[in-house]
């Protein structure tokens, strides 16, 4: 990998994790339409490091204050009820099935769910199914009002998102909706919820990465200068989704999903891309 890919998947990466458009899905996409080697997931999932500490500082105070009340409901159990102690125990058992799976079928996402076919139909079909939560949500809860049993229906939701073209916030964000939440409560928790996802696969793949040993393989200087940019546009990423969807719906991501999964089934079936 050159310099040039690594910019421009750095900043594709950041661009497009928080919005549910599928950050693995572009980056697989982009060096298809470019004519690069497809980088590999274990590349994706490192650079994803770039944009977690992009949502880390953004939620810096939130993470700060539930971590501290977590915390403090372990040494004191009667604190348990208090929002931001059971938050840190949502953010937990959503991240559950995420991890599972990840672990399960770690081989398949790195070859097989990385068909170009694959990741255009689920871009479209993940599309359309927001397409129906946005239609059918009664949008009448904000964050406080998350319980267990949602932290685990949208950690299963996040799961999907190892299938390049799910997209994680895409898929969370549709079950929020799904489960009543308004658009900004929703993207706020998915927000959170990917945090530790985020740092364990990245976590898991860095080793293989920086020395090359895992299939594409970009090196230490590439694998540095898009996780930087990932960070850096990531920041801007989620600043713009939180202040667009206080007063927008995700029809522009719909539409946007749909058209691209066309072209690449089209361009793919065509062979003009591989």
């Amino acid at each position: 990998m050159d310099l040039l890919q690594a910019v421009v998947l750095g900043i594709v990466q950041g661009l497009t994790e928080f919005l549910p458009i599928s950050s693995s899905g572009h980056l697989r996409i982009v060096p298809a339409m470019a004519g690069w080697e497809d980088p590999g997931a274990a590349f994706s999932a490192v650079i994803q490091l770039g944009t977690m500490a992009a949502v880390v500082l953004y939620f810096r105070a939130d993470l700060i204050r539930i971590a501290r009340a977590w915390l403090a409901s372990l040494r004191d159990p009667s604190r348990r009820s208090e929002l931001d102690a059971r938050m840190g125990w949502y953010l937990i058992w959503g991240t559950v099935p995420i991890v599972v799976f990840g672990f399960t079928f770690s081989h398949q996402i790195e070859t097989g769910a990385r068909s170009l076919y694959l990741i255009g139909s689920t871009l479209i079909g993940l599309g359309l199914l927001l397409l129906v939560a946005e239609k059918v949500s009664r949008r009448e809860r904000d964050v406080t009002s998350v319980t267990r049993k949602d932290a685990i229906i949208i950690g299963f939701a996040q799961a999907l998102a190892l299938i390049p073209g799910v997209s994680r916030s895409g898929a969370t964000i549709t079950a929020g909706l799904f489960l009543g939440l308004d658009r900004v409560a929703a993207a706020r928790f998915s927000f959170l919820l990917s945090i530790p996802a985020v740092v364990l696969s990245g976590a898991y793949e860095l080793r293989d990465v920086v020395s090359g040993g895992a299939e594409g393989g970009a090196g230490i200087a590439p694998t540095a200068v898009a996780t930087l940019l990932a960070f850096i546009s990531g920041y801007i990423s989620i600043a713009f989704l939180l202040r667009f969807l206080t007063t927008h719906t995700t029809a522009v991501f719909v539409a946007y999903r749909v058209a691209l999964g066309v072209v690449v089934l089209v361009l793919a079936g065509t062979g003009v891309i591989a």
